[in-house]
């Protein structure tokens, strides 16, 4: 059974950083294509960030690119998001899920964890 397990968010000002990990279980990790999604409040959840199999590839959605980094610990069975210069616009639930091992795009499974709760506030 796939189990998702994100931990790491918290209350932080703007400008800010947080290190957000999933702990994955029930399916070989090492197999699969991983990503970060969020959503917001009122909004549809979107991806945030993929990561290739062997953490050589990864992609960003362009409100993110270059504060957001995500890796992958495959031996831990972990992936990690690194978020710097955070905005209030980037408060959301943050889930950790797979996603298409070609293209990085959403294919999570129908599974997902409790997610991380991130807000940005003064």
């Amino acid at each position: 059974q796939v189990q998702l397990v994100e931990s790491g968010g918290g209350l932080v000002q703007p400008g800010g950083s947080l290190r957000l990990s999933c702990a994955a279980s029930g399916f070989i990790v090492s197999s699969e294509a991983m990503g970060w999604y969020r959503q917001g409040p009122g909004k549809e959840r979107e991806l945030v960030a993929g990561i290739s199999v062997t953490g050589i590839r990864t992609n960003y959605a362009d409100s993110v690119k270059g504060r957001f980094t995500i890796s992958r610990d495959n031996a831990k069975n972990t992936v990690f998001l690194q978020m710097n210069s955070l905005k209030p616009e980037d408060t959301a639930v943050y889930y950790c899920n797979r996603v298409n091992r070609a293209t990085l795009s959403p294919f999570g499974f129908g599974s997902w964890g409790q997610g991380t709760q991130v807000t940005v506030s003064s």
